[in-house]
Order: structure tokens, then sequence, then C-alpha cells
């Protein structure tokens, strides 16, 4: 799966992207490195005005994120402002009627995987029926919608410390870790910021409400676009910091691992998280290691048709069990990582092992193609 060897006939290649973001520029250079000699970019911008694309069989297609573009965020969710968190339910729908205007090639995604990825009720909902260990939430997909701060408010009485997170949101936006006291005092932590009109921004800096009416207007503000709710999970602490982990799957194998540290529930990097010491950490897992390892192959095998995701791994205090808490489509973006050292993708970085087991895919998948065709030949009257 991540032979080296050069192929017969190397592919072309496809990035859907936006050429001025790092992702494509890491990912272009990591391929030419590895080989990879025709490559070219199909703007997220050009596809979403509508133009689409029919791609060749000899052309590997991989999309990436659309994110960091303002032309390509306004395009997605009409939102005046790059840093708004409203919006993402109309981003969703966008993205996907975007998505499906893509045809042919050899795709490294699924359009029904990228669906569920970008819907945390349904994605939960693949999960759990998978029997991988997810946290409890009440609005998985086919449970009731959660239309507001009432709803969230009668579900914090059976759930007191719980995440709320928008269905259809990503890298923490408008995400709140709530907490509720027997006495009913409230606390939410999250990066949104309420300008004085009201609106919600996205913020690097986390902060915490406390007031009832702050908290409600902005799940009431978020609530239209969906939203999901999950357990709070306590997690282990490393250096007195919360720690979890994120776990990327290429072809099936957990090749990547860092572990996210914060002061504050929320351990995104962006976020002020940091990175932990991978080594302190497998030794506080120890033989429970593998288990870590196999539930996010495990996460990922929900999303077949999709080549590379990334798990967030919540290890619950104790070091006994461990949870998903999300599965990330585009979360490969780890500058300077490599591949875990006994594994496949050993001194790799996240692109250069993608590109090896992309490349391999795609000459099996021919390879596969031929011998049954010649077998149907074969078998074929005369």
């Amino acid at each position: 799966m991540f032979s080296s060897e050069p192929p017969p006939h190397p592919p072309r290649w496809v990035i859907v992207g936006n050429g001025d973001n790092r992702r494509v520029a890491m990912f272009t250079e990591a391929a030419r490195a590895a080989g990879v000699t025709h490559i070219r970019l199909l703007e997220w911008r050009d596809v979403l005005h509508g133009r689409g694309c029919e791609f060749d069989d000899d052309e590997i297609v991989r999309l990436d994120s659309p994110g960091e573009n303002n032309e390509v965020d306004r395009l997605l969710r009409d939102a005046p402002e790059p840093t708004r968190v409203e919006g993402s339910g109309r981003w969703y729908r966008r993205f996907l009627a975007a998505v499906r205007t893509l045809r042919g090639g050899f795709r490294l995604d699924d359009t029904e995987d990228l669906a569920a990825l970008f819907d945390k009720r349904r994605s939960h909902a693949r999960l759990a029926k998978a029997g991988v260990p997810v946290p409890h939430s009440p609005t998985s997909e086919g449970q009731p919608p959660v239309r507001g701060w009432v709803d969230v408010r009668e579900r914090l009485r059976e759930m007191p410390r719980v995440f709320v997170k928008p269905a259809h949101g990503s890298s923490a936006s408008g995400v709140l870790a709530l907490e509720s006291t027997r006495g009913g005092r409230l606390r939410a932590t999250t990066s949104v910021e309420i300008a004085p009109d009201g609106a919600l921004h996205n913020s690097l800096r986390v902060r915490r409400y406390t007031g009832e009416r702050e908290i409600a207007a902005v799940i009431d503000r978020l609530a239209p676009d969906g939203l999901h709710l999950e357990q709070w999970i306590p997690k282990v602490s490393q250096a007195g910091r919360s720690a979890d982990l994120r776990v990327v799957v290429i072809g099936g194998r957990a090749t990547h691992v860092v572990v996210r540290t914060s002061r504050a529930p929320l351990t995104n990097l962006h976020l002020g998280g940091a990175r932990g010491d991978l080594e302190v950490f497998r030794a506080a897992v120890g033989e429970r290691w593998s288990r870590a390892l196999s539930i996010c192959e495990e996460a990922a095998a929900c999303f077949p048709s999709t080549l590379c995701v990334g798990v967030d791994l919540l290890p619950a205090v104790g070091w006994r069990h461990f949870f998903v808490g999300e599965v990330n489509a585009f979360g490969d973006l780890l500058p300077r990582l490599t591949g875990l050292p006994e594994g496949p993708a050993a001194g790799l970085d996240t692109y250069t092992a993608q590109v090896i087991a992309a490349t391999s895919r795609y000459h099996n998948a021919r390879q596969s193609f031929s011998r049954d065709l010649v077998g149907a030949l074969r078998g074929a009257p005369l």
C-alpha cells in the first residue's frame, strides 16, 4: 500500500483547492518531491461558479479544503465578513452541490462520505452503528433536532456538561463547552465573540460566558444552521493541560499522531493549544496504545471511499477508555510531522504518505479492472 517503487505509467494529478492556500502549496511540493510530474489545480471558485469538471480516467483527483479564502467563503456562505460564524448550513448545501459537479477521474473521496463527514449528526450515527466508541449524543441522526436554547437547557438536566457544536462546523468554529451546576449556574467556554449588534465572530482567543442571556443568544443564533450535542468526556492531562490526539488515517492505517494540549477544553492548535509529548503519552497509555490506534482505524473504515481522514481521539481520565470526538475530511494539515516509526509511513509527512498510498491504490484498481475485463472476455460466448 505504501510502496515507493515508481509505477510503470504514472497517473496525472488534480488538486481541487484554493491556489493561495498553504495546503495546496505544501501538497504540491510533497507530490513533486515524490516523483509526480503532472499536477494541475482546479480552483474552488471556478467550481462554485457552476463550471464543474469532467476528469479523465488517468487523473487522480484530490479535494482539499475550501477554507481560508474570502471569495470562496462568500460563495459558500454569503457571509459579509470571513470571521462570521453563522451560515454553516448554507456552506454545507453549497459545498456538496459543488462536489457533485465534479465527475470522473480516480477520486480519493466519496460524495456520500463527505456528506456524513460534514454533518456531525450523521457522522456520529455512522460511528455508533459500527460500534466505534463515541460520546453519548441526544442529537445523533434520527433524534429530534435542537431548535434553540430552550432545547439545550432541557438536555442539560440529564447531561450537565456538554459540547454544543454547529452540525456543519469545523476548526471549533462556534463550538461551546457548556457546564451547568446543580444550582443552575452556567459557564460556556468558546472562541465565539459576540459583536455589539449580536453577530457572532470567530476569535483566536478562547473566552468564557457565564450569563444565561449571552449563552442563549449564541445558541439561538446558531440553531437554524443545525446543532449537535455530545457528552463532555473528562480527558487525561499532560503537564497540567487537557490532552487529546489527532490521528491521521491513510488507506485504513493510522500513520501520524500528534498530542494536542490546552488549559481550555478546546485543544485546537490554532486556539492556543500546543503539541504535547507523544512518547510520554504512549508511555502513559501503555499496552492500550494499539487499541487506541485501532479505534481510529475503525472510525476511518466508516468512510471507506475516502483515502485520508483526521480522527480526534479523546482519552478519558484513567487512560482505560477512548472515544472518537470527530472525524475530519481535511484533518491532515500537520506541518513537520512524520509518520509513526513503527508504521507504514515512517519518516514521511502526511502529504507524501498520501501520494504514495493513492498512487498504489490507483494502480491496484487499474490492474483489478484489467483482470476483470480479461476474465469477462474469456467467458464471453464466441
